[in-house]
């Protein structure tokens, strides 16, 4: 599998990295970067794609979805 394929990761993870994306881009990032902080957001909350081997399962880390919520609240606050 090449590099930056994402045919590995599941449709939620697909989702996420695209709402992600569109907050990346309405923040003022170029499509690219948008796109590859997205995919690296989505990474670090779900631990990468789908795993083919039983019992793999993660927990799900939020904290970087909520670090960005706070930030940007907070931001909102301030103006």
């Amino acid at each position: 599998m090449p590099q930056g394929d994402k045919s590995s990761y599941t449709a939620k993870q697909k989702r996420q990295a695209d709402h992600i994306e569109e907050g990346y881009q309405a923040r003022g990032l170029s499509v690219e970067e948008s796109e590859r902080r997205a995919w690296a957001t989505v990474n670090k909350i779900t631990g990468g794609g789908k795993r083919s081997v039983s019992g793999s399962g993660k927990k799900v880390n939020l904290t970087p979805a909520r670090k960005r919520g706070r930030a940007a609240s907070r931001a909102l606050k301030k103006s």
